[in-house]
């Protein structure tokens, strides 16, 4: 198995996860699958730089060969913006679960018969206190 067959696989694994999170309906996955697809990026703009082992990225006069600096230059550039872009979103999701108080992507919160209450929630509040309504006299009568 060949080194360009393992890189080509961890692209496509990499760029598949990225596009299956993305689809979610949930923004934690949405900004995991951005990162993903940015990860797959850098690592095909990195490879497809044909690397030289051993080489220096600048040339001299005295130097027979050398590593291309521009794969580098530009993976590092997209580094920096990805984490710029990946800051954003998460205020960004941070802000639309503040205002609607869900994380879905539509905004619409789920609804309640679709998802039962975690269990720990549960137990933490206990039985349903009494209603504060009085017993009305008819019923006695």
């Amino acid at each position: 198995m060949s080194i360009e067959f393992l890189v080509a696989t961890a692209v496509g694994v990499m760029s598949a996860a990225g596009i299956y999170l993305v689809l979610r309906a949930r923004t934690f996955p949405v900004v995991l699958g951005l990162a993903f697809m940015s990860y797959a990026i850098n690592v095909f703009l990195f490879a497809s730089g044909r690397l030289v082992i051993n080489q220096p990225p600048i040339y001299g006069k005295e130097v027979t060969a050398y590593t291309d600096p521009l794969p580098q230059a530009l993976v590092l550039t997209a580094i920096v913006i990805a984490f710029g872009m990946t800051a954003l979103v998460v205020v960004l999701a941070l802000r639309t679960y503040l205002e609607t108080g869900t994380d879905q992507v539509d905004g619409l919160a789920d609804t309640p018969e679709a998802t039962p209450p975690p269990p720990e929630e549960t137990a933490v509040l206990g039985p349903e206190p009494p209603s504060p309504v009085a017993p009305s006299r008819e019923a006695g009568r």
